[in-house]
Parts: C-alpha cells; structure tokens; sequence
C-alpha cells in the first residue's frame, strides 16, 4: 500500500491467543466493516489466512496477516505497535484462486475456487486411478494413488509439501501436480505447470472406484472428472513487511526437519 490506512478491518480465528489479540487491536485501532476498509487484518496462521482470503477476499481488500499460530508461513510477525504504519508500508503481492470445475457420475456440474489447493481423492479401500490431462494432451495415461492434487504457490508449503511436492515461491507463475500416495508409477512424485496451463483428472471407473473432491474448504462427491485452471479475473493483494524476504521463508521451510 502507499498510504497510510484509516479503516482496518480484524478477521481472528477461534483461537484464544487471536481473539485476544483482535480485542486488543481493535480497542487500539477501531474495527471498520469489511466492505469499507481499506484492509483486513487476519490473526492467526496459514489456516485463518486461507479463510480471510476465501470470507473477506471477495470485497477485494488488501490483506495483511499477523501470526497468532503456530506455523503462519503467510504470516507476518505479531506487533500492535505501529499497524498502521506497517500496513501503509508493506508490500503487495497478488495472488490468483484456482477455478475448479467438477463433473460427478450423475451429470452435475459444481465450481469452486481454491486459494490453496485442489484434489481429488479416493473414497472407499479401493485406490483411485486418474488418467491427467493439461492442455488437452494426456500426460499420464494412468495413476494409481489416494489422490492427487494441484497446488497453488500460497498452498504449496502445506498439504502439497507434506506429500513430497515442491514449496513453490510465491509470484513464480507456476503450479504443482502432486499425487498422494502413488502406487503406480512409483517413481513419480510431482511436475511443475505454468499456471495459465488447464488441468483435467478424470477418474477411471468411477462406479467402482468412487472419488471425492475438495477445493480448499468445499467438498464434492461422486467426482467423475474435474478441470483446474487459474482465475485470472480474481485477484486478492497478500500484504508483507518490507522487511520479510520470502525468498529466504522459502529456503528455510525446505531446510527444516
């Protein structure tokens, strides 16, 4: 931002420590409605920030996050001193949702966005098998697995990374295909996608393989075969300190044990 902010609006998860500190902060700073403020404050970690984005991204506010939690990867550092100040001073990075679209075994057609990541997963003992289509090419025939999924970079240090995929940064433009659990082929573990690229994961069999699918927090059922691709006409600005070099966030998640 380039000015200094009047109205700022507190988002805080359940937690005790974020609503303390959404009480605090708001008898420092007052609370604006959503709809007129000139940012969101969201206090917590990564999971409160992936809410804010999806319940008060739509207002097209700037969102500028302060860790309340335990990891907060797309979090700032918790300070109530100078909030205004900081705010006007950050920087903005905009990111871009995924826009799913799910077909299911009865012919529906749901759609959903997703900040963090897009999967599709088996539903019953059985393994699920997906063929992987991008760009109308087939690109892997058949995977056998749990699931996969496609990862956004604000997405990529969670589920994504805890199925061995790549912690992506933030603004590279790409996506991550990472499967969970793969039986076949074994040996492969992720690809990365140029995020203009249209992903289709159709299920095989789906009658006697049944899979679901999410998009961040929404749920579907009976999936058939989904298509992912970047909204690029939605856009919501991650406010960061100066300060914070992501870059190197980045390198020490992938360092870390």
């Amino acid at each position: 931002m380039t000015k200094l902010p009047e109205r700022l609006h507190f988002y805080a998860s359940e937690a005790p420590r974020a609503q303390e500190a959404r009480r605090r902060l708001v008898d420092l700073y007052g609370d604006a409605d959503a709809a007129e403020a000139e940012a969101v404050v969201a206090l917590g970690g990564d999971g409160t920030m992936l809410r804010a984005l999806h319940e008060r991204g739509g207002v097209s506010r700037p969102i500028f996050g302060m860790n309340c939690g335990k990891v907060g990867f797309l979090m700032n550092p918790y300070r109530e001193e100078g909030l205004r100040e900081r705010v006007g001073a950050a920087r903005a990075l905009r990111i871009n949702p995924l826009r799913m679209r799910a077909e299911d075994v009865r012919g529906g057609v749901s759609e959903s966005h997703a900040f963090n990541e897009v999967t599709v997963f088996r539903r019953i003992h059985f393994s699920t098998h997906i063929r992987i289509w991008v760009d109308d090419v087939v690109r892997l025939e058949e995977l056998i697995c749990d699931g996969v999924m496609v990862a956004t970079p604000t997405g990529s240090s969670g589920y994504n990374y805890s199925a061995y995929g790549p912690i992506l940064p933030l603004g590279c433009g790409l996506l991550a295909l990472t499967p969970v659990s793969p039986y076949r082929p074994r040996r492969w573990r992720s690809a990365l996608l140029p995020s203009r690229a249209c992903i289709r994961l159709e299920v095989l069999d789906p009658e006697r393989r049944p899979a679901g699918a999410t998009a961040d927090f929404h749920d579907f059922e009976g999936v058939r075969s989904i298509e992912v691709r970047e909204d690029r006409d939605v856009s919501v600005p991650l406010l960061f300190d100066p300060e914070e070099q992501l870059s190197e966030r980045l390198l020490r998640e992938q360092f870390s044990f």
